[in-house]
């Protein structure tokens, strides 16, 4: 069974006469535990997608079933309870709250997530125990980025979502931060959705789905390579 089922589901803008059609009659099923790459150009609808499954905007038309339960027709609180205690989010420029430090940037998900693990736990987990009092400037971005990932996790959610999450990184601290992402996510039983246009990282994807103009032009399986056999 799916965990996550997109049918018909659109997202039109509209500016005066113009209208874009940033998601057209996208059909998808996502099954639980997989890690999927969201592949295509800029524009291409990539950050919409992950932005509706996330609970962060909703679809003109169709539905979004996660769980069995249709999260396209909630709104209010019981949206902010889905994206609280069922998705965790890796933003490509971190999302840290520049005022905390990295214990308390990571403890804040316990206020909206019921079973939360404990930050301290989640911050070990990255490599970050000597950084506790430490705020996000004085962090490097990879260091950041891993508070991030920490972040998400601590929620204990069943689905991360990632935009771009190594594209403010150089190459080297990236392929770090993503080996990082996707061990700690595949140790804990999540189901991964990375948003990209980096074909290496769609090289290590059990599932690779490509877009373009807001249309899915293929979701293929595949047999995934480690980070260490992808040439970067």
């Amino acid at each position: 069974m799916s965990l996550i089922e997109l049918k018909g589901v659109s997202k039109i803008y509209k500016s005066g006469e113009h209208e874009l059609r940033a998601l057209d009659n996208v059909d998808i099923n996502i099954e639980k535990g997989k890690f999927v790459v969201i592949l295509g150009p800029s524009g291409a609808g990539k950050s919409t997608l992950l932005n509706i499954l996330g609970g962060l905007d909703s679809p003109d038309e169709g539905k979004i079933i996660v769980n069995g339960n249709d999260i396209s027709s909630l709104s209010g609180d019981a949206l902010a309870d889905y994206r609280a205690k069922t998705v965790g989010f890796v933003f490509q420029f971190y999302n840290l709250i520049p005022t905390l430090t990295v214990r308390e940037n990571v403890e804040l998900v316990r206020e909206i997530a019921p079973d939360a693990f404990p930050a301290e736990r989640m911050i070990a987990e990255v490599g970050l125990s000597d950084h506790l009092n430490n705020f996000p400037s004085e962090l490097s971005g990879g260091e950041q980025q891993r508070v991030s990932i920490a972040r998400a996790l601590a929620k204990n959610p069943e689905i991360i979502l990632c935009d771009e999450p190594t594209g403010a990184l150089d190459s080297d601290t990236g392929v770090i931060v993503l080996k990082l992402l996707l061990d700690m996510a595949r140790s804990y039983g999540k189901t991964i959705l990375i948003v990209t246009h980096n074909q290496n990282i769609a090289k290590m994807a059990d599932v690779v789905v490509r877009v373009k103009n807001g249309k899915i032009l293929s979701a293929e399986e595949q047999i995934p390579l480690s980070a260490d056999d992808v040439e970067w």
